[in-house]
């Protein structure tokens, strides 16, 4: 089951605050990106974040489970708590890089 175009647009709905919200399709799943910053991995209508300090200090009693086959593990967000969502969303957007620019070919 592939994510729905409501639930990644709800998503982007509670993601919405002080920031740039955007996200792309990618491999028939969704990368949701906070100020062109790559934030949220949306997979199966469920939304996952990396698993390092800053996400612990928010997520370290929530689920956690594999967005796809070969990835890390990740938190489970529920997206559902704005209130939580926020709070993660502030700490990963400072301390994720923008990404690399590519050369093109």
């Amino acid at each position: 089951m592939s994510t729905t175009a409501e639930y990644i647009e709800f998503v982007c709905e509670q993601a919405r605050g002080a920031w740039d919200v955007r996200y792309k399709k990618m491999f028939g799943e969704y990368m949701v990106y906070i100020n062109d910053k790559p934030i949220l991995l949306v997979c199966d209508n469920t939304v996952y974040v990396k698993i390092n300090e800053d996400t612990s200090k928010f997520l370290q009693n929530a689920d956690i489970g594999v967005p796809y086959g070969g990835a890390k593990e990740h938190y489970v967000l529920d997206i559902e708590n704005r209130e939580l969502t926020l709070a993660v969303l502030e700490a990963l957007e400072r301390v994720t890089p923008l990404p690399k620019k590519r050369a093109k070919k």
